[in-house]
């Protein structure tokens, strides 16, 4: 994973929340940083809370001070303050290996967003504090997950959002090298917690991380990884202890070996099926179901319209809302829940005829039913029951190798 650099040049360093969660883990990460100094890069990095629940200062722990807290400023306020202290203590670690390293939030670090709390956009990146450091040999230590929207109120990117402030100011310096550090060794094929043969994947597009990302797969935040690939930033995830990972984006990476890269699964799905009442004439009624939806600010994925009913599903936290907004419509409503969705994902599958097929055929050889499925141009998703997901997952990451070791190509 190592590259040649030239002197001065800029490389954007994220550490997530389990590698800097103990004294030993920020010993670690700062031995990256040390590495890459020593390279003759000069180094930016981006922090996220220490550890996870119930960590004292990681975000869901801080959130539970403030249980009943709406989302909006001050909640906001609140979920920021784990990277602050984080970026604190880690650029503290760092001048304690000889860097000089200077902590700062994200809007001291020039991350203007809009006013979405909770789930913000980053707008802009005003880079000048953070290239002045850089050019004084002093490391900054920037907060992810915050910004500071146009009236001065501190927001949050959403979970994960660490991923899109790393993305975001590599992007404003320049297109920077990033790396991305988490305690794993890159993306991998499947989730090794519930498939044991999963392995890492040396090289993916842009557009399979993004899909990856979006269906389940947790190494990389879904915006920050569409924000790479809208930016055309490479950028590698790598395995804090090993150093070892996952290239994605570059334009060296080898054509794929199957249609299929990776497999992930994502729960908490209830599948919805409407059907209007025999006295309502054809057509319309789509349109209103949508709507009401839409109006009450419901997601749903999975969608498909055809003669037997309109198809989708919703986060089970959503039902409840969505068949009192579908309600007073002439609709019938059948639900089906405790759902989960498996995702088939790969840039192999362009073009390539029979992949449906397969995994249809691994499903129905596992003994797995299929509730629903939908498909795009390189991802098969597929609604089984979720007791039945991790066997789903391990019928389709065996029945396309996936579970071969792989050879990293550099």
């Amino acid at each position: 994973m190592k590259e040649a650099s030239a002197v001065g040049s800029i490389r954007v360093m994220k550490f997530g929340g389990s590698s800097l969660a103990g004294p030993q883990q920020r010993d670690g990460a700062a031995n990256r940083v040390l590495a890459a100094l020593k390279d003759g890069y000069r180094v930016a990095i981006v922090v996220s809370a220490m550890g996870r629940r119930p960590d004292p200062y990681a975000t869901d722990t801080l959130l539970e001070l403030a249980p009943d807290a709406l989302a909006g400023p001050n909640r906001d306020l609140l979920a920021a303050s784990g990277e602050i202290v984080s970026a604190a203590v880690f650029a503290a670690t760092l001048e304690r290996f000889g860097v000089r390293a200077r902590a700062l939030t994200g809007w001291q670090a020039g991350i203007l967003t809009d006013g979405a709390h909770g789930d913000a956009h980053v707008l802009h990146v005003e880079r000048g504090v953070i290239q002045e450091l850089l050019a004084h040999d002093i490391t900054p230590v920037v907060c992810g997950f915050q910004g500071v929207d146009r009236d001065g109120a501190i927001t949050t990117l959403g979970r994960g959002g660490s991923d899109l402030t790393a993305v975001a100011i590599a992007r404003a310096l320049g297109g920077a090298a990033l790396d991305i550090y988490t305690d794993v060794d890159g993306v991998m094929t499947a989730d090794p917690r519930r498939v044991p043969s999963a392995q890492t994947i040396p090289n993916l597009t842009f557009e399979e991380v993004t899909e990856l990302s979006q269906h389940g797969a947790t190494v990389m935040h879904g915006k920050a990884a569409d924000l790479a690939r809208i930016a055309h930033l490479p950028y590698t995830v790598l395995g804090l202890r090993s150093g070892t990972g996952t290239k994605v984006g570059t334009t060296d990476a080898p054509e794929p070996a199957g249609p299929v890269t990776g497999v992930t699964a994502s729960f908490g799905f209830t599948f919805m099926h409407l059907v209007p009442d025999a006295a309502v004439l054809p057509g319309g009624w789509e349109q209103d179901a949508f709507r009401v939806l839409a109006e009450a600010n419901i997601s749903i994925d999975c969608v498909n319209v055809n003669s037997a009913g309109l198809f989708f599903i919703v986060r089970d936290a959503d039902v409840k809302h969505a068949q009192e907004c579908l309600g007073p419509l002439p609709l019938a409503v059948r639900t089906r829940p405790d759902c989960a969705k498996i995702s088939a994902v790969g840039a192999g599958m362009r073009g390539t005829p029979g992949v449906m097929y397969a995994c249809v055929r691994a499903l129905s050889a596992a003994g797995v039913p299929i509730v629903h499925s939908t498909d795009s141009h390189i991802t098969i998703s597929l609604l089984v029951p979720a007791g039945r997901a991790a066997a789903a997952e391990s019928a389709l990451h065996q029945h396309f190798s996936l579970g071969a070791p792989r050879e990293e190509h550099s």
